[in-house]
């Protein structure tokens, strides 16, 4: 196994792998010793594996088997078939995970996400919980209730929420088009006010989204997820099952950053009526969206916390 380097190298890439699904070619890397717990750490919109470039050593050192994979639409991960839609819904997330999980023949695995990461892994653990040992999804409870889409929120949190608005435009997809880093970088500052990033940084990620289905998938998972999009037909059954809004059983921790521009800590204060086994809310003061590479330690420390 290749060391990790520190934030600003995307882990691995010397050592990329590459796996086949149903749908996708996904491109991973691999960290640990291969006999030791698994764990697939899971980034979100609009970040890459690189978030977890602080993370996977601690993890390493305490015998996990560390995946990282690039979602659908980032990186070198590349869907097989043309007619397949190029769809960001939530769905599509999660099937993702469990199928990566069948390609890699992992019976069980800790999962661990933010942003589309934690959606994901709160889909596996909802729906599909005898595959996971489990769970860190930051702030909280992160399947969408999109029967509840229109429903006003607060004048602020709408005024967060510009960028969801802005790409169900036409406007919005040429603007992500034409410049998808200015985007990026942009949101980075916006969500994670206290994080003085650099350039470097931001470049291990931003080379992610030069994804040839990066724009596609991206507008249409702020489209379906306020029904203005239609869904991939082959998910339909997973949506409706993610339409009841599902309880988590799995043992859960939920670092919430303190900071988060997107998603201010207090809306996570009332989740823990969706978890039905142990759960554990981590307010952490300062830190942003990004948990993982603004608090690498405390992302790790809930993972190790969980049971394996």
């Amino acid at each position: 196994m290749a060391p990790l380097r520190p934030t600003g190298h995307t882990p691995g890439m010397e050592d990329l792998r590459r796996i086949r699904t149903p749908r996708l070619e996904i491109a991973y890397t691999e960290h640990g010793p291969p006999d030791g717990p698994p764990v697939v750490l899971l980034h979100g919109f609009p970040y890459a594996p690189a978030a977890y470039a602080e993370v996977v050593p601690p993890l390493v050192a305490a015998g996990r088997r560390c995946i990282v994979p690039y979602l659908r639409g980032y990186g070198p991960t590349r869907f097989l078939a043309a007619e397949t839609p190029r769809s960001g819904q939530q769905a599509a997330l999660g099937q993702d995970l469990l199928e990566l999980l069948d390609a890699l023949a992992i019976p069980r695995a800790t999962v661990a996400g933010y942003d589309w990461g934690g959606r994901a892994a709160c889909i596996l653990a909802a729906l599909w919980p005898e595959r996971v040992s489990g769970l860190v999804s930051c702030t909280g409870y992160n399947i969408q209730d999109i029967a509840a889409s229109a429903r006003p929120a607060a004048p602020e949190q709408e005024r967060r929420l510009w960028y969801q608005y802005y790409f169900h435009s036409e406007r919005g997809r040429a603007g992500l088009e034409a410049d998808r880093r200015g985007i990026a970088r942009l949101l980075w500052r916006l969500w994670s006010p206290e994080w003085h990033f650099d350039e470097t940084t931001f470049a291990a990620s931003a080379a992610a989204f030069d994804n040839p289905d990066f724009v596609r998938v991206v507008i249409q998972s702020y489209r379906h997820r306020f029904g203005y999009a239609a869904g991939d037909p082959a998910l339909e059954e997973v949506e409706v099952a993610l339409s009841r809004q599902p309880r988590i059983t799995v043992p859960t921790i939920a670092p919430h950053g303190g900071a988060d521009g997107v998603g201010p800590a207090e809306a996570s204060a009332g989740h823990h009526r969706y978890f039905t086994g142990p759960y554990e809310r981590r307010v952490l003061p300062g830190i942003g969206h990004n948990v993982p590479q603004e608090a690498p330690e405390a992302f790790a420390r809930a993972v190790l916390d969980l049971p394996i």
